[in-house]
């Protein structure tokens, strides 16, 4: 399976990323800088975190603006995965491609420690290696994570089972509903707040976001591989 990670002006944790990719899933990957106007050749996208565009505007709003983005929908509409952590998460949301916003942390504080979240849902090609109900442990660092959407979008998130991933026990920027990971209604698009790809490794201190990629993987080879 191929990989594109994109990188915009301000991204910092493509690296990161990348990695995991490489080193810890063992998949091909590659960098791809905003600009660019083809990502066909690519099995999964991953749209990582940092500060696009330094985060003028709003998060995500000027990132939402770069060729690449049109190539992203179009690979989400072909079902291809997309995932988008932290910044990545705000680029999907204003690409249309997530329901809802991230808001400035309710402490208004930027955060960056490991936090307990939740598996809401495991019937997900992001999260189909991990138990219903899982407890796994996951960096954050954000300062705007709050997750916030109106109330007929919320009660389609849970109809729809489209939240994936909740904090547990702490919440610790005040979303709604402790809502730390959604995907869209075709399932196979997830954003998340929380750094999978910075718990690759039991080092790092957590190899549960493994799991995650993993699971990418595995859907992939069953739908493409005879």
């Amino acid at each position: 399976m191929k990989f594109a990670v994109l990188v915009f002006p301000g991204s910092n944790c493509d690296i990161d990323m990348y990695h995991a990719i490489k080193d810890e899933l063992g998949e091909e990957v590659e960098y791809v800088w905003h600009s660019a106007t083809d990502l066909s050749k690519f099995d999964g996208i991953l749209v990582p975190g940092g500060f696009s565009y330094g985060d003028y505007l709003r998060c995500g709003a000027m990132a939402n603006q770069s060729n690449v983005m049109a190539e992203v929908k179009k690979a989400a509409a072909e079902g291809k995965p997309v995932l988008g952590v932290c910044n990545g998460f705000q680029i999907l949301t204003e690409a249309g491609l997530l329901p809802g916003a991230l808001l400035r942390n309710k402490n208004l504080k930027f955060m960056c420690r490991t936090v307990q979240l939740k598996v809401e849902n495991t019937n997900t090609l992001f999260t189909n290696q991990y138990e219903q109900g899982e407890i796994i442990n996951i960096p954050i660092a954000h300062g705007e994570g709050n997750y916030f959407c109106d109330e007929e979008t919320l009660a389609n998130l849970k109809a729809n089972n489209q939240i994936v991933f909740t904090y547990s026990g702490e919440n610790p920027n005040g979303s709604l509903e402790d809502i730390a990971g959604i995907i869209n209604e075709r399932g196979n698009v997830l954003g998340m707040m929380p750094h999978p790809e910075r718990a690759a490794n039991d080092l790092l201190g957590s190899s549960d976001g493994l799991k995650l990629f993993k699971s990418i993987v595995k859907q992939w080879r069953e739908s493409h591989v005879s």
